[in-house]
C-alpha cells in the first residue's frame, strides 16, 4: 500500500541510486577538463565560456522541468534525464574547439539540470512522508558518486584517453539506469502526510493503493476551495509574499554554497596541476578529497540537523567552508591545499540539502524548482565566473570567491534565523 515502510524503503534506495549516478557521471567529466582544455586549445576565458554551455542548458531546463514533472511525474522525468545524461557525457572529448565544446555542453547541461530538479522534487516529498530530515543522505549519495567518479578518473587519467573514459561512463550510466529505473517507476511518489490529514469538518478519505505515479492535479478548479495553507509541503496554491521571500532566501543560500561545489569541480584539479605542480593523477585526487569530505558530512547530516537545528547547521557550515576554501586557494603547499578542500567540503556538505528541503516544505514542487534553479545556477554559473576572474587576476585569487559566498550564506542564515524559525 502507498506509504508502507517497505515501499518507502524501495523508493529511497532507487532515488539514492540516481543521486549517486548523477555525482559519478558529473565527476567523471570534471576530472577530465584539464585534458579537454588542452585538446581544444582554449584559454581560461574561452574554457569559461564553453562551460557556460552547461550553465545555460541546465538553467533553461530547470525552468521547464517543473512542468514536465507535473505532467509526467517526477519518477519518469528522472529516468529519461538519466539516459540523456549518460549519453551526453561522451560528447565533450569529441570536440576540438571551445565553440563546439560549448555546444555539446548545452546538451549535457540540459540533462544535468533536468535530473537534479526531478529527483530533488521526489526526495522532498519522500522526506515529508518519512517525517525525518534525511535529505542530506540523498546528497551524500551524490557526493559518494562524485568521489568514486573522481577516484576512477585519477586512476585512469594517465593511461586512458578522455574519449574512452567518458564513453565508459556512458555504458555504466545506461546500465545503472536500466537496473534502477523499474524500482522507481513501479511505485508512485507517496503523498506528503499533510495531504492525508482531513481539514476541519471534512470526512477522511482512504488512499488509493492502485494509483500510479503521476503528477499532482491540485491546480484544478475543484481543489481551489481548500483553505489557503501555503506552508504545507506539496501545497500547490500560490504562496503568499512572505513564503515566496523565504523560498528565495533558501534559494540564495543554495546558490552561495553550490557555487563552491561547481568551482572546485571544474577548477580544483586545474589549480593543483597549474599552480602547485601536481601531476594529473594527484590533481584529480583534490576533488576526491572534497567529495569524500562532503560524503562524510552528509552521512552525518541527519544526526547533525536533529541536534543543532537547521540555522546553526547553516551558520557553522558556511563559516567552516569559508576558512577551508581560503586555505585551499592560497596555501603554497599541495598537502595544505588538499586539506583546505576537505575542510571546505565538510562545511558545505549540508547547506544545499537544507536549503532545498526547506524551500520544498514551504512551497511544494514550486519551492524545489526555485531553490534548485538558484542553487544549480550558482554551481554552473560559478565556473565561468572563475574563468574570467582567473584571466583578470589569478586562479588562486578567483577561488577565494568561494570563501566569500560561503561566508555570505552563513550571514544570511544568521540574520534570518528569527524569520525562518517561525
Amino acid at each position: 500500500m502507498p506509504g508502507h515502510p517497505s515501499q518507502l524503503t524501495r523508493l529511497r534506495i532507487a532515488l539514492t541510486t540516481f543521486f549517486a549516478l548523477d555525482g559519478f557521471v558529473f565527476a567523471g567529466w570534471v576530472v577530465r577538463i584539464p585534458a579537454i582544455k588542452e585538446q581544444t586549445g582554449a584559454s581560461p576565458s574561452g574554457l569559461g565560456l564553453a562551460l557556460l554551455g552547461v550553465s545555460a542548458g541546465a538553467v533553461v531546463t530547470m525552468t521547464l522541468t517543473g512542468r514536465l514533472c507535473r505532467r509526467f511525474g517526477n519518477h519518469r522525468v528522472t529516468v529519461v534525464c538519466a539516459v540523456l545524461l549518460s549519453l551526453s557525457v561522451a560528447l565533450p572529448p569529441l570536440t576540438h574547439s571551445a565553440l563546439t565544446l560549448g555546444a555539446v555542453l548545452l546538451v549535457f547541461g540540459a540533462a544535468y539540470g533536468g535530473i537534479n530538479v526531478a529527483f530533488n522534487s521526489a526526495a522532498v516529498d519522500l522526506v515529508a512522508a518519512l517525517r525525518r530530515p534525511i535529505m542530506p543522505s540523498f546528497h551524500a549519495a551524490f557526493s559518494l558518486g562524485g568521489m568514486l567518479g573522481a577516484g576512477l578518473g585519477a586512476l585512469v587519467a594517465g593511461a586512458v584517453s578522455p574519449t574512452r573514459h567518458l564513453l565508459g561512463l556512458t555504458v555504466v550510466g545506461l546500465a545503472v539506469t536500466a537496473v534502477a529505473a523499474p524500482g522507481l517507476l513501479r511505485h508512485r511518489l507517496p503523498q506528503p502526510p499533510e495531504r492525508l490529514r482531513p481539514t476541519a469538518g471534512a470526512t477522511p478519505r482512504p488512499d488509493h493503493p492502485d494509483r500510479p505515479d503521476r503528477p499532482d492535479h491540485s491546480d484544478r478548479p475543484d481543489h481551489k476551495n481548500r483553505p489557503d495553507r501555503p506552508d504545507r509541503p506539496g501545497h500547490k496554491d500560490r504562496p503568499d509574499r512572505r513564503t515566496r521571500a523565504l523560498v528565495l532566501v533558501f534559494g540564495l543560500i543554495a546558490l552561495c554554497t553550490a557555487y563552491g561545489e561547481g568551482a572546485l569541480a571544474d577548477w580544483g584539479a586545474l589549480h593543483l596541476e597549474q599552480d602547485l605542480g601536481a601531476s594529473p593523477g594527484v590533481a584529480a585526487i583534490g576533488y576526491s578529497c572534497f567529495a569524500l569530505a562532503m560524503t562524510v558530512g552528509r552521512l552525518s547530516g541527519t544526526v547533525l540537523l536533529e541536534r543543532l537545528g537547521r540555522t546553526r547547521t547553516v551558520v557553522a557550515g558556511g563559516a567552516t567552508a569559508a576558512v577551508g576554501m581560503l586555505l585551499g586557494a592560497l596555501a603554497p603547499w599541495l598537502w595544505a591545499a588538499l586539506l583546505g578542500f576537505a575542510v571546505a567540503g565538510l562545511g558545505l556538505a549540508n547547506l544545499f540539502p537544507v536549503a532545498v528541503e526547506r524551500a520544498g516544505a514551504l512551497s511544494g514542487s514550486n519551492g524545489v524548482a526555485v531553490a534548485s534553479t538558484l542553487g544549480y545556477g550558482g554551481m554552473l554559473l560559478g565556473p565561468p565566473a572563475i574563468g574570467f576572474m582567473a584571466d583578470w587576476f589569478s586562479l588562486p585569487a578567483a577561488l577565494t570567491s568561494v570563501a566569500v559566498l560561503a561566508a555570505l550564506a552563513a550571514l544570511i542564515g544568521l540574520t534570518t534565523r528569527r524569520v525562518t524559525a517561525t
